[in-house]
């Protein structure tokens, strides 16, 4: 959220914190130039980006005349601040203003089709200053997150705007459910050979199922920016195989002396690397609008142009599986969210799920958006703002998890699951889910939630409170990469 700084506080507050007023009043009259000329037209817009990226840039360095930030004073602190969040409403401002020239532009009048990530890189070539470059988010990197000031709280107001807008966000959320690049590079050998090693994940081809394994032993099959592509990858690759009619999706076992030789689902977005400094902001829109929601809905197609077609009064045109959730040990975090856009949940008895949204201080991907449906507000609430565990062998855990075997029955109950799904065809299996979607979930409800997801999730991820959070749940400080 974009904190409001009175007028008549911004350059005492700013000169307070050491800064000097000369650099002070140059910097705000930028700012209200800025704002006075914002929403002129689409013509505008190229001058407006000039003066807007200038303001950036002198603002960024009034930034650097600070300590860093976990070192600042009180005074040094609420400047700091101030000029975050006042460079924030510029930036708001002028994406609500341009947002469709922009995208008209970097799509090319929409016949290209840009993912999150390519859009963010365009989105700074075209726009410099404004939106981070990935060498500015290098340099960034190098340090902890407590002493960022936030680069890419930018990119968070960029995808924010974009989305609010029915037909750019439609138009976006569509080019994030085409297969990957490389998804299509290895589909023929994933035919031929039957399972693939993506590093981070193993694929492999089972019947008629195709089996996702996390393999991330190291630290629990966390997820992080290392593990995204790959498993984005294989789901791309279960869909697009013909001779494949579900997926399912597991652990593989881990290195952990409490768990080692274990399987583990998953332990969630991997906390040490966000408090490093390390875990991008890109990540949290790329898995929720590409992985899981390429799980939930299914992949899309370029038309014979070789364009995205948006029809949204019309049925979903997808391909589409149904998945299964193997839950070994635990379901923690982002990996409790991946079985909200499962088709059935199976679970080893004592193992639990939760969404410890609460003490990391972020958004929990979708989970705000699905899990009331599964158990209703008022549980949901409480998992994700009260830190409630649910243990799959109580009757509070059933509105999400549909069976529990012992450990050694799990292999067993996985075959029957896979056999009864694809037992009797599967020409039904598309329509049906696509049916659910109308009344759960369209895409355009989708889109709404992303909106304000983008723009949210960018503050808290360069929060204070995250960083407290990570070091007093997590003893972050004591952890290693």
């Amino acid at each position: 959220m974009i904190d409001d700084i009175p007028l008549q506080e911004r350059a005492s507050r700013l000169q307070a914190g050491g800064l000097a007023e000369s650099e002070v009043s140059a910097f705000l009259r930028g700012l209200d130039s800025v704002r006075a000329e914002a929403g002129v037209g689409a013509a505008s817009m190229p001058q407006a980006a000039a003066h807007l990226g200038r303001a950036c840039r002198e603002g960024r360095g009034l930034l650097e005349r600070l300590p860093a930030k976990s070192k600042r004073d009180a005074n040094e602190r609420a400047a700091g601040h101030a000029l975050v969040h006042l460079l924030a409403d510029a930036v708001w401002r002028f994406f609500r203003a341009y947002r469709q020239p922009i995208y008209d532009v970097l799509t090319a009048q929409r016949t290209r089709a840009l993912r999150v990530e390519e859009l963010a890189w365009a989105g700074a070539a075209l726009l410099p200053g404004i939106l981070p470059t990935k060498a500015e988010l290098a340099r960034e990197s190098l340090s902890l997150q407590l002493d960022k000031d936030g680069l890419e709280i930018h990119q968070g107001l960029f995808f924010g705007q974009l989305l609010s807008d029915r037909e750019i966000g439609l138009h976006l959320c569509t080019a994030m459910l085409l297969p990957t690049a490389a998804a299509l590079a290895r589909l023929d050998e994933f035919r031929r050979e039957g399972r693939l090693d993506l590093g981070l994940v193993r694929l492999e081809a089972k019947g008629d199922a195709g089996y996702l394994y996390f393999h991330h032993p190291r630290i629990l099959n966390a997820e992080d920016d290392d593990t995204l592509s790959p498993q984005e990858t294989a789901c791309d690759l279960i869909l697009l195989h013909p001779g494949l009619r579900m997926g399912v999706v597991r652990g593989d076992p881990v290195e952990h002396p409490k768990y080692k030789g274990r399987r583990i689902f998953s332990a969630g977005i991997n906390l040490t690397r966000i408090y490093q400094g390390k875990q991008s902001y890109l990540f949290y829109l790329t898995r929720d609008m590409g992985l899981l929601n390429k799980m939930f809905r299914g992949l899309a197609a370029l038309d014979l142009a070789g364009t995205l077609e948006i029809r949204p009064e019309e049925p979903e045109q997808t391909l589409e599986k149904p998945w299964l959730a193997v839950v070994d040990g635990f379901a923690i975090g982002g990996g409790c969210q991946i079985l909200l856009v499962m088709d059935y949940v199976i679970a080893e008895a004592g193992a639990y799920f939760n969404l410890p949204a609460r003490k990391e201080g972020i958004i929990p991907g979708c989970a705000n958006l699905r899990l009331p449906r599964f158990m209703g507000e008022r549980m949901a609430r409480q998992a994700i703002m009260f830190d409630k565990t649910f243990r799959v062998d109580e009757a509070e855990a059933r509105t999400l998890v549909n069976e529990v075997f012992p450990r050694e029955r799990l292999d067993h109950a996985v075959e029957a699951c896979v056999a009864n799904a694809v037992g009797s065809g599967m020409v039904s299996a598309g329509g049906n889910r696509k049916a659910i979607r109308i009344q759960t979930e369209p895409l355009d409800t989708f889109r709404t939630y992303m909106a304000a997801y983008a723009c949210e999730q960018g503050f808290c991820h360069l929060s204070e409170q995250l960083v407290l959070n990570l070091e007093r749940h997590w003893n972050a400080k004591e952890r290693r990469l």
